[in-house]
């Protein structure tokens, strides 16, 4: 076998190895930021039920927390953003546990909270999760 076969074959390994570093990266950056808008969610929802007069007061609180995130965190705390965490959490809490869930990316979940039918939403996130469906 010549020097340069050689040398091929051990950079394919390098690239195999950093590959699969960079897909366990992304994986779990996604799975972070998915339980992340979670928990703002349910601590959203939390907050809001705590208050007598809901409705005017979740839309102060909304508009002071997308200010203030915006300003410390940067953008993707628009008001509307914030609005679909706080979706997301009453559309998935009702599940029995939350240990093997959120394998999707964030906009997987988004388009998914579009399906009003529990058991369509179900298969789709199953299907999605188990092929690996993009949203291309």
């Amino acid at each position: 076998m010549s020097k340069e076969l050689i040398h091929q074959d051990f950079i394919e390994r390098i690239s195999v190895l950093l590959n699969n570093a960079k897909d366990k990266i992304i994986n779990t950056v996604n799975h972070t930021m998915v339980f992340t808008y979670f928990e703002i969610g349910r601590m959203i929802v939390e907050e809001e039920q705590k208050g007598k007069e809901r409705a005017g007061y979740g839309k102060q609180l909304l508009a002071s927390l997308s200010i203030k995130l915006t300003h410390d965190f940067g953008k993707g705390f628009s008001e509307t953003n914030i609005k679909q965490m706080r979706s997301f959490y009453t559309t998935y809490s009702k599940r029995q546990t939350l240990s093997d869930e959120f394998k999707l990316s964030w906009s997987h979940y988004l388009k998914l909270m579009r399906i009003d039918d529990e058991q369509e939403r179900n298969f789709y996130e199953i299907e999605s999760s188990k092929n690996n469906w993009s949203l291309r």
